[in-house]
């Protein structure tokens, strides 16, 4: 046989192949029709970590991709200000303390004045029935007792006064401890940073953005499916992910949101023709008790392909049950903190 005739040979056996595995992949991928798809990538819910009060950045303590625990503290912002202010509200509330102990002392000095008045006054009274006394006597001893009633009086509203000091002084203190506690900037969650925003010696005023974090705990997929298919979608309903990067695990998830309104696709996601028809977005989140266990390997941006269950009635094909190394449950958890409010 000629080289030539080998070579034909060979080229239509590898043509036969190929169209065989085409054939094969083809008849492995179908979906069943209780199953629906749509491409996707893996997002994170951001959080942005801003000043409540504004100053001078004294730290940033994160750099970009950093991951982060809840509590860690990401930046620090100036507060000697605030210290100093805490400091003279702290000497303002003890001369009030002082101030509300003498006003105390001299409440029982009026007090001992009102009792003796009011005793001379009683006597008094007793003896000007027997006329051992005169009426002029009688009328001085009940005005001594009305200015000792009177002086107790006063000085029981400067007691009053003197405490409102206090507090006053309390609030301020407090009030100057919440800016200093909320200066410094601490994560509220386990995330990864995003963005780093600023930088030491920024001065930055109240409300601006430091870091962006990426909650790690809070990861999804947006999927955009047709009026056909969206009908047959409930809040809950299980799904499965399988990225780009990482074809041979499945991912276990569930519908968390569906669209109330029919957008065109974007660009980035879908083919041309696609595009053009109207479409429903569906994010499809991963359970929160998965993402912790595997927090460290988290990672967004990935392409890959969204599968809903659209009867539920149905179990998985094999090749879209769940393979994860160290997971064996085929089932997606409730959560119904996963389920947002629709739009």
């Amino acid at each position: 046989m000629s080289k030539k005739k080998i070579l034909v040979t060979l080229l239509a056996l590898i043509a036969l192949l190929t169209g065989g595995y085409s054939a094969w992949k083809n008849n492995h991928n179908a979906l069943p029709d209780y199953i629906a798809s749509g491409n996707g990538r893996i997002e994170a819910e951001e959080t942005q970590i801003a000043t409540k009060y504004g100053g001078r950045v004294i730290d940033v303590n994160v750099q970009e991709g950093d991951f982060v625990h809840k509590g860690d503290v990401l930046a620090q912002l100036d507060t000697a200000e605030q210290e100093a202010q805490l400091a003279g509200a702290k000497a303002h509330e003890a001369a009030a303390q002082s101030a509300v102990k003498e006003v105390q002392a001299e409440i029982l000095h009026r007090q001992s004045d009102l009792n003796l008045a009011k005793t001379q006054l009683d006597r008094t009274q007793s003896l000007v029935k027997n006329n051992a006394v005169s009426q002029k006597l009688y009328d001085q001893r009940k005005a001594e007792y009305a200015s000792a009633q009177a002086a107790l009086d006063a000085t029981q509203a400067k007691l009053s006064s003197a405490k409102d000091q206090i507090n006053i002084a309390k609030a301020e203190i407090d009030r100057l401890q919440i800016m200093i506690d909320e200066a410094t900037l601490k994560s509220p969650m386990n995330g990864r940073v995003q963005y780093r925003l600023a930088e030491p010696g920024e001065v930055l005023g109240a409300g601006a953005r430091v870091i962006t974090l990426l909650d790690l705990e809070n990861v999804y997929m947006t999927i955009f499916l047709p009026t056909k298919t969206i009908g047959q979608i409930i809040i809950g309903a299980q799904a499965r992910l399988i990225l780009d990067a990482l074809p041979d695990i499945v991912i276990p998830a569930s519908v968390s949101f569906i669209s109330s309104e029919a957008q065109f696709t974007p660009r980035k996601v879908e083919t041309r023709d696609e595009r053009e028809k109207l479409m429903f977005r569906v994010k499809i989140r991963i359970p929160k008790s998965l993402l912790s266990k595997h927090i460290d390997k988290v990672r967004t941006g990935l392409p890959g392909v969204g599968y809903i269950l659209l009867d539920q009635n149905h179990q998985w094909p094999e090749n879209l049950k769940v393979n994860i190394p160290g997971e064996t449950q085929d089932k997606t958890p409730n959560d119904p903190q996963q389920q947002e409010p629709q739009e």
